[in-house]
C-alpha cells in the first residue's frame, strides 16, 4: 500500500503503518489519521509526540494503556481516563496512537 503526501508515496505495510518511519513528519501523520478518521488536536499531538518520544528515546519502548495514561495525567495535569484516550483513538491509543505515530505496529498483547 502506498500514501501520498505533498507529492510524495509513502510506502505503508497492509495494517497502513509507515514502512519506513524515517518517511514520518506531522503532514504524513495528518494522512494517516485522516486514513483512521482522526482529525488531529492538540491532545492527538501529544499521544504521538509522546509515543515517538517513548520509541525513539527509550529504545523501542511500546508503553501499555496503563502507562500512558499515567504518563499524560503528568503531562495535562489531569486525571485521564481510558474513555478520554479512546475518545481520541478509538482503536486503543497505543496501536492506533502509534500508526498515526508513524511508528512500526506494535508488538504487544493486551491492554494493561
Amino acid at each position: 500500500m502506498a500514501l501520498e503526501v505533498n507529492g510524495k508515496t509513502i510506502e505503508t505495510t497492509d495494517n497502513g503503518y509507515l514502512v519506513d518511519a524515517n518517511d514520518w513528519n506531522e503532514d504524513v501523520a495528518k494522512a494517516l489519521a485522516a486514513g483512521e478518521g482522526i482529525e488531529m488536536t492538540q491532545k492527538h499531538w501529544d499521544i504521538v509526540k509522546y509515543l515517538r518520544s517513548e520509541h525513539f528515546d527509550n529504545g523501542g519502548n511500546e508503553p501499555n494503556e496503563r502507562t500512558i495514561l499515567k504518563d499524560l495525567s503528568k503531562l495535562w495535569g489531569e486525571k485521564v481516563s481510558s474513555k478520554d484516550t479512546y475518545d481520541l483513538f478509538p482503536q486503543m491509543p497505543s496501536k492506533q496512537g502509534r500508526k498515526v505515530a508513524g511508528l512500526p505496529q506494535s508488538t504487544r498483547k493486551g491492554g494493561y
